[in-house]
């Protein structure tokens, strides 16, 4: 089944005749054509889909869509108000994050009714086929690659945005497109910031260096968190490093279908409370990740889904002491019927350089 057939199959259950896709990620996902953000919309139909996009992806789409169903025009949306009205089509569902100028554009003019369905794509997006946990272990592995470069060629007087440029070259050198978000890379009290980017800063003997960094490669992102230590650092640091490690493990130990989030975030949130951490903790335990740095699931304490075999999911502990340091550590993994896969299998262990 194709994955425009699988969204199809959901159209009785959400009470829907069409669906508007506008997002980006859902495109590539739907379509195969990276970065159509904002360049057309895929109305699919019950039975049919027209792709409504302008004369750049005219060559690249011909084999795909037939002339009728590959609609070329600079006016979109005219050209969706236009196959609704044509097809007879009833109720459209839309993306929840179209741009309000769209969606009072579609209000005027559509003929059939409107309704907002956020995350339908997405959920889709979340069981990956065999092809896409292939792709997603290859960018895994080139993630543990990345780290064991970093840790090849880092040393104190470097500033974090040199070691970030390095591992840039690095990974594009050898196959990345590009990074899916801006890495961090953060020294000593920097590290208490769980998203500080890297600055120009620079990285001391004793501290902590906490680098979070994921890249696309053919099309799907790895997500990965490592800190370790340049020279030997504060043994509070040291101590909370490794309940950081003991929590980050017995969450990817209940990792499996089924699981429910919420409790995997409990998991690891309780055993750091107790350690003594649980102020110092402030974030999710993690994400699914696939042609997007953050997809579903989201694994936190406020959220009631379930696992699903063939979903990979990051899990990402960390503690933050304000004017001292940080530390976390992220892998990605695989979850199947019966347990999971770590997909980023580098050393967890403090590494003091």
């Amino acid at each position: 089944m194709s994955r425009v057939e699988r969204l199809q199959n959901k159209f009785d259950q959400l009470k829907i005749d069409a669906f508007l896709v506008s997002d980006g990620a859902n495109l590539q996902y739907l379509t195969g054509m990276v970065d159509m953000a904002g360049d057309g919309y895929l109305l699919v139909l019950a039975q049919e889909a027209y792709l409504i996009t302008d004369a750049r992806y005219q060559t690249a789409f011909a084999g795909q869509y037939d002339d009728q169903h590959l609609v070329i025009t600079r006016d979109y949306l005219g050209a969706v108000c236009d196959i609704i009205a044509k097809t007879g089509t009833g109720v459209m569902g839309f993306e929840a994050e179209i741009p309000y100028t769209a969606y009072s554009y579609l209000d005027e003019n559509l003929v059939s009714d409107l309704v907002a369905l956020p995350d339908v794509v997405d959920e889709l997006r979340i069981t990956k086929s065999v092809d896409e946990i292939d792709r997603l272990r290859a960018s895994a592995r080139l993630a543990d690659a990345g780290f064991e470069y970093v840790t090849s060629i880092v040393r104190p007087g470097m500033r974090e945005i040199d070691v970030s440029n390095l591992l840039d070259a690095f990974m594009r050198t050898h196959g990345a497109s590009g990074p899916s978000f801006t890495t961090i890379v953060l020294g000593g009290a920097r590290a208490a910031l769980p998203h500080g980017t890297a600055s120009k800063a620079l990285l001391t003997a004793g501290q902590l260096v906490t680098l979070d960094f994921g890249y696309f490669l053919d099309g799907y992102t790895s997500d990965m968190t490592r800190t370790f230590a340049l020279g030997t650092p504060d043994d509070k640091l040291v101590t909370a490093y490794q309940a950081v490690q003991a929590a980050q493990q017995a969450v990817i130990d209940q990792v499996q279908a089924g699981a429910a989030t919420a409790q995997l975030d409990a998991v690891g949130r309780d055993l750091l409370t107790k350690a003594g951490y649980g102020d110092a903790f402030n974030h999710g335990m993690g994400h699914g990740i696939g042609l997007a740095i953050h997809e579903g699931p989201l694994i936190s304490k406020n959220t009631t889904g379930t696992l699903v075999a063939n979903s990979v999911i990051t899990v990402e502990p960390g503690v933050y002491f304000p004017d001292l340091g940080g530390m976390r550590i992220e892998d990605d993994v695989l979850v199947t019927a019966e347990g999971h896969e770590r997909l980023t299998t580098a050393t967890r262990d403090l590494l003091i350089l």
